[in-house]
């Protein structure tokens, strides 16, 4: 009996062993200076000027939602009925396949858009602010003391990589910042690289690649700190990550296979 006890304690060691190994396959120690964001000066308040600050301006093909306010309701909604809401199976940022999808003006080719009794006007270039000035010096001719508010539909970016939530994430408001954008994607994993961020940008026919180091200051500086609509965002893992991922499934066939042997013995054991 005595030797019976002293062999299964021998596999319950072994068993915790091969536990063991399998979570040390998975971790590795990791310098926290490769994951602290924005390091710099240790004192408790320090300052910098904001530098390149963006604001974006309409483009071709850009869906604007044009929502028009006068004296006059009933004439409002002949500009405004175009911003109705239509099902669509284009979804973003983990919504659901049928989702309200906004429907508005689309700026075409020529950097125009079509408003009702106005006719064409060209938008492209202008910050929404001037646009909407734009727009309400035409329409003062069929409306009495109209407003305008313009936003952009479809101002997204993508996010992949080693983030807890990738996804492509529509964007409401005028201006985002490259933290703002992985604060919603709910920020990197441990395994994301953050000295290596990467930033692909395609504006005017040009294809711009930057890589920006999220542990250091430099990058409140960075023309790419901004991000702009249809940007790309790619955090790559480090290499602790691959090759662990590696490791594991090289190793699965073996592990396996001693975990069915050790539960073979026990059982018999047991017996």
């Amino acid at each position: 009996m005595k030797s019976h006890l002293n062999s299964l304690s021998s596999l319950r060691i072994y068993i915790y062993l091969v536990l063991f190994g399998i979570g040390c396959l998975n971790f590795s120690c990791v310098n926290p200076k490769a994951v602290v964001y924005f390091q710099g000066d240790t004192t408790r308040i320090s300052s910098s000027p904001v530098v390149n600050t963006y604001t974006p301006t309409i483009q071709v093909n850009d869906m604007l939602s044009i929502v028009v306010g006068s004296l006059n309701p009933e004439a409002n909604e002949i500009f405004n009925s175009i911003n109705s809401y239509t099902t669509t199976s284009t979804s973003y940022s983990g919504a659901s396949a049928n989702s309200r999808q906004p429907f508005g003006y689309l700026v075409d080719s020529e950097g125009n858009i079509e408003l009702p009794l106005a006719g064409k006007i060209r938008l492209e270039g202008l910050k929404l602010s001037a646009a909407a000035d734009t727009i309400r010096r035409r329409l003062t001719v069929y409306l009495k003391e109209p407003s305008v508010t313009i936003r952009n539909l479809n101002f997204k970016v993508s996010v992949l990589g080693e983030v807890k939530q990738p996804s492509v994430y529509v964007i409401p408001d005028e201006k985002i910042t490259l933290p703002e954008v992985l604060s919603l994607a709910g920020d990197l994993t441990i395994y994301g690289k953050r000295t290596n961020v990467m930033i692909i940008r395609e504006e005017k026919g040009v294809r711009q690649y930057a890589r920006l180091d999220l542990t250091s200051r430099d990058v409140f500086e960075s023309p790419f700190y901004y991000i702009h609509k249809n940007d790309i965002i790619y955090v790559e893992p480090v290499k602790t990550r691959i090759a662990s991922t590696d490791r594991v499934l090289q190793l699965t066939p073996l592990i396996v296979s001693i975990v069915s042997v050790v539960s073979i013995v026990i059982y018999r054991f047991a017996r």
